[in-house]
């Protein structure tokens, strides 16, 4: 249990500290790298009888607004963070664009839903950090209308993302990176299909499914240098270092990604789960 409340500690500070003012900063940048999956979860909520939706990790807020906005008066979007940084840009965005999401700031996992309130349960890349997966998974279930549905896109594997570790391979010989832990929680945490099965099984949900899909995803090749600079495993490294020691380092690294440059964009392919179950 310790150990527990030691992961959610550190995953509040950090989201509330450099990786969630990260994203804040760079929010223009992800909105567009992300926007395909974003997408596909607009998709799934336009195709199914969602009135109430639930965005679970839901960050600066782009797929929250988004489904908001697709559903109109017809029903409405909570998007729900630990991030209040985050939640702060999210609450900005859709009093800019006009469209009348809701954002809690709240850990999923325990947060005291009004049960049975959400037809659909939603998550773009934000359901791989909890501390307990089944504790998580059942509190979202209980929150969630008979036969109300669950639609998550997560990461596959790490060797089927390459480009997402191209960095902290590229600055090895220059940098110590903290290793990724391989149950989670973190960005891999879901790439086992049949350990994550086993957690929703666990945790009440059934018709699940899991479809691979991969994703094109693009950024200007100009944003780069501070993409590797403040997000992912080399992000969070680098901002416990002088500036000038960050700049070499990047410079080093900036190579490694010559094989994604397409133009003047870089062009990945993300390797994705897209999960479907049913409370």
């Amino acid at each position: 249990m310790d150990g527990q409340h030691d992961t959610e500690n550190k995953e509040a500070a950090l989201w509330n500290g450099v990786s969630g003012n990260a994203w804040v900063e760079m929010q223009e940048i992800l909105d567009r790298l992300f926007h395909p999956m974003e997408q596909l979860l607009v998709d799934a909520v336009a195709s199914g009888p969602a009135g109430r939706v639930l965005d679970v990790g839901c960050g600066t807020g782009g797929t929250t607004v988004a489904i908001a906005r697709q559903l109109g008066t017809a029903g409405d979007c909570t998007g729900i963070d630990i991030s209040e940084p985050m939640l702060a840009a999210a609450r900005r965005r859709a009093e800019r664009d006009g469209v009348p999401a809701r954002f809690i700031c709240a850990d999923a996992q325990r947060y005291r839903f009004e049960p049975p309130t959400y037809d659909m349960v939603v998550s773009r890349f934000g359901v791989m950090f909890f501390d307990d997966f089944v504790e998580a998974f059942t509190n979202l279930r209980r929150a969630t209308t008979q036969g109300g549905a669950l639609r998550i896109i997560a990461w596959r594997g790490v060797a089927e993302n390459p480009f997402m570790t191209t960095a902290e391979r590229a600055a090895a010989p220059l940098v110590t990176i903290p290793p990724r832990p391989p149950d989670g929680p973190g960005q891999f945490a879901f790439a086992d299909e049949n350990r994550v099965r086993s957690i929703l099984e666990q945790s009440g949900w059934s018709g699940i499914d899991f479809q691979p899909i991969d994703v094109v995803c693009t950024m200007s090749e100009k944003d780069l240098p501070v993409y590797l600079s403040r997000l992912g495993a080399l992000g969070r490294t680098l901002a416990e270092m002088d500036e000038s020691t960050c700049a070499r380092i990047v410079a080093a690294v900036l190579p490694a990604f010559e094989p994604y440059i397409d133009g003047s964009d870089i062009q990945f392919t993300a390797a994705c789960w897209m999960v479907s179950a049913s409370a």
